[in-house]
């Protein structure tokens, strides 16, 4: 059953990690905080990618940067690696050393 913003809301961080599931590989893993993850396959391994923070990265924003994942992996790149050269342009053109978290699509 694919998730809602009021489900995401009301559920609360637990000593044990959790998964709550959405669709198409995308889940919101709750520890000590609550993190969008996207689960897929690339060149026959298993990646978690990590989407931001809830509250930071909405639901909606969560399944637009899933979907935007899986138009990657459908022109066979990578999305992780792709993300990391996006979050590096930014940080040098920002002037930073250290890594850059953005909201982000990607055309």
């Amino acid at each position: 059953m694919a998730l809602t913003d009021v489900k995401v809301r009301n559920t609360k961080p637990s000593s044990k990690t959790q998964r709550h599931w959405d669709s198409g590989g995308l889940y919101l893993e709750i520890s000590g905080g609550k993190l969008w993850r996207f689960k897929c396959r690339f060149d026959g391994k298993e990646n978690l990618l990590a989407l931001g923070k809830w509250k930071a990265v909405s639901l909606a924003d969560a399944r637009d940067a899933r979907d935007e994942a899986k138009k990657l992996l459908a022109r066979n790149v990578d999305p992780s690696i792709k993300w990391k050269e996006e979050k590096s342009v930014w940080a040098s053109q920002l002037g930073s050393s250290r890594p850059v978290m953005l909201a982000h699509k990607i055309t």
